[in-house]
């Protein structure tokens, strides 16, 4: 993994209960309808890939992959909104392609909101395809919103 940093205050590693405090002052500043501290207990807690981003000790951004029967998804990347557009999603990225060869998984799988521009120009960028749409997945302020399928031959 340390080919994919480039500077020496940067750190890829796998996330703690002890990460979750720091975890939840972001995650409601980057998002409108946030994943409660429960939802990331459990993904520790049945060994899902939880990976966290630092940069001199600073907790800049986080992810959650899951992995099974040759499909691995990821389910929350998350970058503190003041941090974004610094190639900190795209190097969680890159460690989660990696994790997924690494299981053996042959797809890698995400949803995204139609309206989050810059998360789907990072996946396009990365050889993520759009492979399927979800009408009304996700909540938005007075309605729902679809989710984009996006997928990833490994």
């Amino acid at each position: 993994m340390s080919a994919i940093l480039s500077d020496p205050g940067e750190r890829l590693r796998p996330m703690t209960v002890d990460d979750l405090e720091r975890i939840m002052v972001i995650e409601p500043r980057a998002y409108e309808f946030p994943w409660s501290e429960g939802i990331f207990r459990d993904c520790l807690r049945v060994g899902y890939c939880c990976w966290c981003y630092e940069e001199n000790n600073e907790l800049l951004g986080y992810g959650v992959m899951s992995v099974a029967a040759g499909e691995s998804h990821i389910l929350n990347l998350t970058v503190r909104p003041d941090s974004q557009r610094k190639g900190i999603g795209r190097k969680l990225m890159k460690n989660f392609i990696q994790l997924a060869r690494r299981h053996h998984a042959e797809t890698l799988m995400l949803e995204v909101r139609p309206s989050n521009d810059s998360a789907i120009k990072l996946y396009e960028s990365m050889g993520f395809n759009e492979i399927s749409r979800r009408h009304n997945y996700y909540p938005a302020n007075g309605g729902r919103e679809d989710a984009l399928i996006f997928a990833l031959s490994l």
